[in-house]
């Protein structure tokens, strides 16, 4: 902390100097962050082996309470503790310690407040027990992953080794360090080492043949010379940079010296024709290729986790390539180079047997360390970002984890009326400290900001609420505050929005001189410093919890939007609206793909398709029963859009596809028979059935085709609830148009995985009557099988 931290506003002006990253700052201050830029990355409890595996900063994922604590086993069910209540009394505080100066150095100062003393937040379902447990270090997660592992863990999976699926959830006893007793695994997958297909590459005109690890590194970039990627001259520079260091070392008589004199076109035409080799495969080539490699990956896929076989998540090295980033990534071009074993740490338990590495190699350290839920590690050299193989999302480990996290954003629901009256007695507060904490807190719950980190010149230059710039932020009288920013992976973040007379008055404060546009809007605070001050008022509270709470929140009041007598259909387009208004609050943004107009229309096409099959069930009814139609001229009224030139488009298409599945059945048909050592389909039979398409193509194009009935032995009941179930899977169609156009600059994805509790979205659909696979994907299924089982009057 500066030494006028707690200096009242009056004196600070005069007494201050900059504190900032602009050329005009006058104090240079390296800060340490707590940043929640990866939602995937591990929480390291461990002062770890490398360097850059240690961090000074809290982890704001995973709670410091134990699971006992969260859950309790009823009637065979899963039962959480419910919210505590927002009028809880506050603990008395005497003196609030002070942040961490910038230098290292801690100083101990009273504060002054208005009026008022500083409380802690006390929670009902923090037992006596918790308190005597010893408290878990927080440390830093950040977006390199450049921490080892303690918090972070994975969900349950199916043993196929038990008649009864483990229910972790429903134990009692689960310890918060020690993740595991016996660990047994086979370790990682390496890709496969560099085959040279001797093709030169031209420079000025000539050809060079490449010694193989130069031609691997050009080969790299002859793959994307049709991409954007190979348009970006940052990525060119740096590929190119690093493509000269290989072929110095390997051919130091190199002639190359310039990129625009390089030409990749030999080398990207055989990968043209090797794609093309694989796309001419038979489906049985393509099964056997398929089966050697699961053959070859099924030891890595599982391993065995206390006695219970679990699946292994991404047990596999990357290979090496160019690496991409995301947004405009300074590093974009770079090679990623090939990791060896000598790199790798493997964490396994003592007496199982270690994996052997590849031949001719060896790990680089082996380690039994059950404090952490990773079974290897090694650090890749682009970003110096440590990697890990965890279990699998669906696993028991990362299953805890999650229910922990929810769990603790549910506690800060019943606590979070007397968090915003701390931090809103604390926006008139007279020391600058405060002030900014305050806002900061303020920004962060109101508009689901990310506490932000300080990151270096060499890394995108993304930023979240405690690192912004004065640049970022502009004010508009009398109380609208603009804000236009890069969040995390390079998404803009732009926002207009009045707040508070004080928040907007303090934001001036903040950007007055001598602070110049690139200075930091908020100096005297880091995430770290935040956090620690959250982590007094609740235990565990971090800045991420309140995107965890206010994303659930928001989610289960948006639900409420539900129509109760609605299908099924139009239910799942309010689902995902509620799960849309979270995403926009936390900035999951995406760019329209490009395959969206497309699929529009594609869908538009599956809708023509459904009124024109409808239109056949009303021609066929006014043939059965033409009383009917004459009493009930509505009922076969004409389909808007269903015209003749697009009804033979539609025909023939049709058409096209029937000689496909044809081809492709009488293919596979003959596989099975040849597995069987039967005799096969003769091709005549597929050459007459291709006849048959083409003469009914022929039929189409004149306009002699006849399409018939659709339906035999038609009656007026059958033909109406033809008629009807057409309509109805017509409004289903038409109501996934709208959400997917609705859903096009929106990723529902990521709040759903990470921030919304699951408990909320099971609930909802018993209460409303809808299959869970029409809101989660197989893999949040397994991901959240523990959340399935509430009842449908759960509340978050």
């Amino acid at each position: 902390m500066s030494s006028d931290d707690d200096m009242p506003l009056s004196t600070v002006a005069a007494a201050t100097k900059v504190v900032g990253n602009g050329a005009n700052s006058t104090v240079k201050v390296k800060r340490e962050y707590d940043s929640d830029s990866s939602d995937d990355m591990p929480l390291s409890r461990t002062k770890g082996a490398a360097k850059s595996m240690k961090s000074s900063s809290s982890s704001d994922s995973d709670s410091d309470t134990p699971l006992a604590q969260t859950t309790a086993r009823a009637n065979g069910g899963l039962k959480t503790s419910p919210p505590s209540s927002p009028d809880i009394p506050l603990a008395k505080i005497k003196d609030e310690p002070a942040t961490p100066s910038r230098n290292g150095n801690t100083t101990r100062t009273k504060v002054k407040a208005e009026k008022g003393t500083r409380k802690r937040v006390k929670v009902e379902n923090e037992k006596k027990k918790a308190d005597k447990k010893p408290r878990i270090t927080r440390t830093t997660s950040t977006a390199s992953s450049k921490v080892s592992d303690k918090g972070k863990s994975e969900a349950d999976n199916d043993d196929e080794e038990e008649d009864e699926e483990h229910k972790w959830w429903l134990a009692q006893d689960l310890d918060n360090s020690v993740k595991w007793t016996t660990l047994e695994h086979s370790g990682v997958l390496f890709p496969p080492s560099y085959q040279p297909h001797g093709i030169p590459l031209i420079y000025d005109g000539k050809r060079i043949k490449l010694e193989p690890d130069a031609e691997e590194v050009a080969t790299f970039f002859a793959a994307m010379v049709d991409t954007d990627h190979a348009k970006n001259p940052i990525f060119v520079k740096n590929f190119f940079n690093d493509f000269l260091e290989v072929l110095t070392k390997c051919q130091p008589s190199h002639p190359v010296k310039e990129f625009e004199k390089c030409n990749f076109s030999l080398i990207t035409k055989h990968l043209t024709k090797e794609k093309e080799i694989k796309s001419a495969m038979t489906s049985a080539e393509k099964k056997a290729i398929r089966d050697e490699k699961m053959k070859s990956e099924e030891m890595y896929m599982y391993c065995t986790l206390n006695g219970r076989k679990e699946k292994v998540g991404n047990f596999r090295i990357e290979p090496p390539g160019l690496f991409r980033g995301r947004g405009s990534h300074p590093k974009t071009g770079k090679l990623k180079k090939r990791v060896m074993p000598e790199q790798v740490t493997i964490n396994i338990g003592e007496g199982a047997k270690i994996p052997d590495p590849p031949p001719g190699h060896s790990w680089g350290k082996i380690i039994h360390d059950n404090r952490v839920s990773w079974l290897a590690t090694w650090k890749e050299n682009v970003n110096d970002n440590i990697k890990y193989v965890f279990l699998a999302a669906d696993s028991s480990l990362k299953g805890q984890s999650d229910l922990k996290k929810f769990e603790k954003a549910r506690t800060l629901k019943g606590c979070i009326d007397q968090v915003r009256r701390e931090y809103t007695r604390d926006l008139k507060d007279k020391t600058m400290i405060a002030r900014q904490r305050a806002t900061a807190l303020y920004l962060i719950d109101r508009l689901a900001l990310r506490a932000g980190n300080e990151k270096g010149d060499d890394v995108a230059d993304t930023v979240g609420c405690c690192s912004l710039r004065l640049e970022h932020v502009t004010l508009k009288p009398p109380n609208i505050v603009h804000f236009d920013f890069l969040g995390k992976d390079s998404i803009r973040y732009v926002n207009e929005v009045p707040v508070d007379a004080a928040v907007f008055k303090n934001l001036r404060i903040f950007k007055k001189e001598p602070k110049t546009e690139a200075d930091l809007l908020f100096d005297r605070l880091t995430t770290t410093s935040l956090n620690k001050h959250l982590d007094r008022l609740m235990k565990g509270l971090t800045a991420k919890v309140f995107r965890t709470f206010n994303a659930s929140f928001t989610f289960q009041k948006q639900l409420e939007n539900t129509p109760k007598d609605g299908t099924v259909a139009e239910k799942v387009l309010a689902y995902n609206r509620a799960n849309r208004d979270v995403a926009i609050l936390c900035n999951h943004q995406r760019s329209v793909s490009k395959a969206h107009e497309t699929q529009m229309e594609k869908m538009q096409d599956k809708i023509l398709e459904v009124k024109y099959k409808r239109m056949l069930l009303k021609e066929q009814l006014k043939e059965v029963d033409p009383e009917y139609v004459k009493k009930h001229p509505r009922a076969c009224k004409k389909e808007d859009g269903v015209t003749k030139k697009w009804i033979k488009s539609y025909l023939i298409s049709q058409a096209k596809k029937d000689k496909e599945k044809a081809e492709k059945k009488w293919e596979k048909d003959n596989e099975k028979l040849k597995e069987a050592g039967e005799p096969q389909i003769e091709k005549s039979q597929l050459k007459d059935t291709l006849k048959a398409i083409d003469e009914r193509m022929a039929k189409i194009r004149s306009g002699e085709y006849e399409p018939g009935h659709p339906l035999k032995s038609a009656t007026t009941e059958r033909l109406l609830d033809a008629i009807k179930k057409q309509s109805q899977r017509l409004n289903s169609i038409e109501t996934q148009a709208v959400d997917k156009e609705e859903n096009k600059t929106t990723a529902l994805g990521t709040s759903k995985q990470n921030y919304i509790d699951p408990r909320i979205s099971a609930a909802w659909c018993k209460k409303h009557d809808v299959p869970i696979e029409k809101i989660f994907p197989k893999t949040l299924i397994n991901k959240f099988k523990w959340a399935l089982e509430v009842d449908k009057d759960w509340v978050f």
